[in-house]
């Protein structure tokens, strides 16, 4: 048996010669019956009837299936009935020699050579081709008995198989349109940036969801929508949607117009940057934008802020010496009058003291007074960061620098660049970190956490801090090179303990700042009250002190707050008619005279210099020298 190798196509048939009126009839029905399907119901109509036209018992057309190496069939006639579609390799099947390229005939003898198709003797298959001419699959019919070649049966099947290849030719170009709309319309839909199609009356015609989620709208509010029924009736805003609707009418595409808008679910206020593009056939504009609303409050507090801030410099500059610091003590005249020698210069400063005792409107009166003051006072508390943080927070680093550095970050002393920054509780800073501190201050330059190239800055720098370095030092836990780097200029900040004679002044400047606050009336403190905050203790400083005037104007009932001996816990109860605390060797003053003259022996009175006693009790030698005249310590008197 061999292979017929005859190519017939449509295009070069034998003519069908004589035929009586039935064949033509049935060819005829054929055609029509094929003529109106489509998809699935056109090859199982093509199939069938392809049976009918022929004569043979079995038909079926295919389609190539995931690689061309395998087939699955779209339509299978079987002896008289119809059977599931199935997929089957190639290899070892006349199917193969098809879709190689050519018309494929084997009149008999093919079970013989094709072991697989067991009692099939005879077998035509021809490939089915779209207009670029490769091949979509194949059409064959197969039969129990010989299937001589005749000129009438290969046209016939030529005709079907032109019908099939353009079917499954048409079905590929749907499914190509489908999954091309498909995956324009996720684009649209899912896009970040809000796309819209409106009319030139601004009615919406579609939405994606950022537009919607925006506009604040859900997908059955879309059609129809007019957009300018979002814009609130101000002048400013409508003018602009007016001017941006004209220049659309003109022909010409409006480009990051800034819109105000109010959402269509709640009414608050929104803005956009808007650009817009009418369509060629100039029937709906193609609209696109962005939510821009937190930059525009953003910058609107921006502005607020700013003209707030100047405004409250002002105005605290023109009632309070060096902005919110109180008193006329010895003590803190001696800080002020350092602040004012020290301010004008670059020098560093480092401000020593307990904590409470405000060493933060120290450092900001120094900037206020220094040729940098309008320039940022940068503020960093060291204690506040996590240790393998301090570096980055400082310095800055490059997007990943190291695990969640996802973008680059300024640091804290670019920020301050022509400026200060104040580093407070600097006891607290990392020594691998105090390196880099020390560079900055030697060299005016430092690398980001990352950074491949040095960063010039011209910053002034004040700490702070309630350790006693020198502690620290001895103990390796802060570098002696460093703590002489910001010790240029020392200021040490009294307890308020040492400051009893500004007490009534700062509580009378609390009682001023906390009382429109709470919403009372409160015309001053009982006389007892104020005896008894000049005798307490402090151990938190002014903080504790604003805390105990806050809690009292809210427990006020009149225009007198009263301070209970309950609100100073270990306060000693003054004299009567007293003003200073009783001088008693069973009050703390004892105690603290006492360990004064303890480190004054052991320094054999030595008051100044690095091992001098105020430099132990870290204490400012003027304010040492306060306390022991306070306490009547006199050498050669105790």
């Amino acid at each position: 048996m061999s292979k017929s190798s005859m190519p017939i196509t449509p295009s070069s048939p034998e003519p069908l010669g004589p035929t009586d009126a039935a064949e033509l009839a049935a060819l005829r029905a054929i055609v029509e019956g094929t003529a109106q399907a489509t998809g699935e119901e056109f090859f199982r109509a093509l199939v069938q009837n392809l049976c009918l036209a022929t004569g043979v018992t079995n038909a079926f057309v295919a389609e190539f299936a995931d690689s061309e190496t395998r087939v699955r069939s779209l339509a299978f006639w079987r002896d008289g009935r119809w059977i599931d579609n199935q997929e089957w390799e190639l290899a070892g099947t006349p199917c193969e020699d098809v879709l190689r390229g050519g018309l494929c005939h084997y009149p008999a003898g093919v079970s013989q050579r094709f072991p697989t198709e067991e009692g099939v003797e005879s077998y035509l298959g021809v490939p089915l081709r779209d207009a670029d001419g490769r091949i979509l699959g194949h059409l064959a019919i197969f039969d129990h008995r010989e299937m001589p070649p005749q000129p009438r049966l290969l046209f016939i099947f030529q005709i079907f198989a032109a019908r099939a290849a353009a079917e499954l030719a048409r079905i590929r170009v749907v499914q190509q349109l489908r999954e091309s709309e498909e995956r324009f319309r996720d684009l649209f839909d899912e896009a970040p940036i809000a796309y819209v199609h409106e009319d030139l009356e601004s009615r919406f015609i579609s939405a994606n969801r950022a537009a919607m989620r925006i506009l604040g709208i859900t997908p059955e509010e879309v059609p129809g929508m007019v957009g300018l029924s979002l814009v609130p009736d101000t002048p400013g805003a409508r003018g602009r949607v007016q001017e941006a609707f004209a220049s659309i009418g003109r022909g010409t595409d409006t480009s990051g117009v800034v819109l105000e808008l109010r959402r269509k679910d709640n009414g608050r206020p929104i803005w956009i940057q808007w650009w817009s593009k009418p369509d060629p056939s100039g029937q709906y504009t193609r609209t696109m934008f962005i939510d821009i609303t937190d930059r525009v409050l953003m910058e609107r507090e921006q502005a607020r802020l700013k003209a707030q801030n100047l405004y409250l410099q002002e105005e605290i500059k023109s009632v309070h010496n060096f902005e919110e610091i109180v008193g006329q003590g010895a003590a803190i005249q001696s800080v002020l009058s350092n602040v004012r020698r020290v301010a004008p210069t670059d020098a560093s400063v480092l401000i020593q003291g307990e904590s409470g005792t405000g060493k933060e409107l120290i450092a900001r009166a120094i900037h206020s007074a220094s040729k940098r003051h309008d320039k940022p006072l940068i503020k960093i508390n060291c204690a506040a960061l996590p240790t393998g943080l301090v570096e980055s927070e400082l310095f800055g680093h490059e997007k990943g620098a190291f695990t969640g550095a996802i973008a680059r970050r300024i640091g804290r002393f670019e920020l301050a660049d022509g400026g200060t920054i104040f580093l407070d509780e600097i006891g607290e800073i990392p020594l691998d970190v105090q390196v880099k501190l020390l560079r900055v201050l030697q060299e005016q330059e430092f690398d980001r956490v990352g950074g491949k190239a040095p960063i010039q800055v011209d910053v002034r720098v004040i700490a702070a801090t309630n350790r006693n370095l020198l502690q620290a030092i001895a103990a390796k836990a802060f570098r002696d090179d460093l703590f002489y780097r910001l010790n240029v200029f020392p200021v040490f900040m009294p307890p308020l303990r040492d400051r009893i004679e500004d007490i009534p002044l700062l509580a009378r400047f609390m009682v001023d700042k906390f009382a429109p606050k709470i919403g009372k009336r409160i015309e001053g403190i009982s006389a007892k009250s104020l005896q008894r905050l000049q005798s307490y203790r402090w151990p938190g400083n002014i903080r504790e002190l604003e805390n105990v005037i806050e809690r009292a104007i809210i427990l006020a009932d009149g225009p007198l707050i009263e301070i209970d001996p309950d609100m100073l816990p270990g306060s000693v109860e003054p004299a009567a008619g007293a003003t200073q605390p009783p001088a008693s060797d069973a009050t703390l003053e004892a105690v603290e005279r006492q360990h004064i003259l303890s480190v004054l022996e052991k320094t054999r009175w030595v008051i100044e210099g690095p091992k001098g006693a105020a430099r132990i009790l870290n204490l400012h030698p003027s304010t040492l020298r306060h306390r022991m005249k306070k306490l009547g310590v006199t050498y050669g008197r105790h």
